[in-house]
């Protein structure tokens, strides 16, 4: 295969990346402690998704537009610092949950059978009640915008497809290099959203579990203030 070098330094250099705590990884955390693992994994699929967004804007060259233009660049980077501030605001607000209180049942309903059993699960350990769930939809929004705002990712898209891949790689081969980011990223953020909402890992957090959702909050504002002083 003419193109695996190039392939597997892609897919190393993605695997560092994503990896690498930063937004998207804060936003998988705390959805994961706050909602359980099905939200958790809408938000993920967001993120790979938001993948395709970079990836087609790279395609086209639009990233070098983006990256070398100062105020388009500082643009998305206030775009994304505000919603990040937005996220961690939520974030930093929660506190020990309250006792069950009525209504419960109707927020109940709303979820499937795996959040079912680990809400039970962790109710039985901590006799606490589970954060109200947020929809699908927005999860899978909160996921995509998080993503897609970042301008890092711009310029991580930008060094992937200037620096490692040849020019003259054909469209249809970059175009699958996209692709498997996009899967990779997503399946990578599912895998940390089950691992997050099993039942060993719940009660380990058990009834403190709020303050990593605080400090999920304490990182997303320091990447926020990042985006905006570096």
């Amino acid at each position: 295969m003419p193109y695996l070098n190039e392939f597997l330094t892609i897919a190393l250099v993605h695997l560092v990346a994503v990896a690498s705590p930063g937004p998207d990884f804060a936003v998988v955390v705390r959805n994961s402690l706050a909602y359980g693992r099905r939200i958790a994994i809408y938000t993920s699929i967001g993120i790979g998704l938001a993948i395709l967004l970079h990836v087609g804007y790279s395609l086209v060259g639009l990233s070098v537009v983006i990256a070398t233009t100062p105020w388009l660049f500082k643009t998305f980077s206030y775009l994304a610092a505000g919603y990040l501030l937005y996220l961690a605001y939520g974030a930093l607000k929660s506190g020990p949950s309250q006792p069950p209180v009525e209504g419960e049942a109707e927020v109940s309903n709303k979820v499937d059978n795996s959040d079912k059993n680990r809400l039970a699960n962790t109710k039985a350990a901590n006799n606490i009640k589970a954060s109200p769930l947020i929809s699908a939809q927005k999860a899978l929004w909160i996921g995509f915008l998080t993503n897609g705002l970042n301008p890092k990712a711009t310029l991580f898209f930008l060094s992937v497809f200037t620096a490692i891949i040849d020019i003259d790689t054909p469209f249809s081969i970059k175009l699958g290099y996209g692709i498997y980011l996009a899967i990779a990223t997503g399946l990578w953020f599912c895998f940390l959203s089950y691992l997050l909402s099993t039942s060993k890992i719940a009660q380990l957090i058990g009834k403190k579990g709020y303050w990593l959702d605080r400090a999920m909050g304490v990182l997303l504002v320091g990447l926020a203030a990042k985006l905006v002083l570096g």
